[in-house]
């Protein structure tokens, strides 16, 4: 396993909010790709308009994924992040806060983008997202690592459309090994998916900006 680069291009709070409010049009793009009932000359039309908006958004290009202005922890500053990064148009995102005590809540609500059997959320979404939150959750023990275990259980659809709740929490650290385990409930607060992981701190890594 090998850290992630350290430098990174760093925006400033207008270039942030005015590239955050980009990916949100793009997300809302996404959803009405998948939504559209545009006949074929339509979105062929479009297709070509957005062709050339990605033509000027390319004509300038950075090398990797920038972060926000340094924060107090790297997670915080990777607005690319495809869970919960407002960067990224395919992020939905979910905004996951940490509490005193260590653990990881968010609420949340997934469209078609998302859809896996029909009306329900694709379970490989469900386990990026509780991989995050438990990520979260191992780095907030102040041994945080990369996932080198992810086990998920599902015990129901989840369905879309709906605010659902992902909660995680670490369980232990041995040495520069975290486990934690987490789930995704619905409205109803029944757990959909469950998973447990164990995160593996690389020796590079600089505990301090984690």
């Amino acid at each position: 396993m090998s850290a992630i680069p350290m430098e990174r291009p760093v925006l400033g709070d207008d270039e942030a909010a005015a590239l955050t409010a980009l990916a949100a049009r793009v997300r809302e793009l996404a959803e009405a790709t998948v939504l559209t009932g545009a006949d074929a000359a339509e979105a062929t039309a479009v297709a070509g308009e957005i062709a050339a908006l990605t033509a000027r958004l390319t004509a300038e290009r950075r090398g990797a994924p920038p972060f926000a202005t340094p924060g107090e922890r790297r997670m915080d500053r990777q607005i690319a992040n495809p869970v919960t990064g407002p960067l990224n148009p395919f992020a939905p995102p979910i905004g996951l806060e940490v509490t005193s005590d260590g653990v990881v809540r968010g609420e949340f609500t997934l469209g078609a983008v998302y859809e896996g059997p029909p009306s329900y959320v694709h379970g490989g979404v469900s386990a990026m997202v509780l991989d995050q939150a438990l990520g979260m959750a191992a780095a907030a023990t102040g041994t945080p690592g990369m996932t080198a275990t992810l086990e998920t259980r599902y015990r129901r659809p989840t369905p879309l459309g709906v605010p659902l709740r992902v909660e995680a929490k670490a369980s232990r650290v041995e040495g520069r090994k975290v486990y934690a385990s987490g789930t995704i409930s619905a409205p109803d607060g029944r757990v959909t998916v469950e998973a447990t992981a164990m995160f593996v701190m690389p020796q590079r890594f600089v505990t301090s900006e984690y």
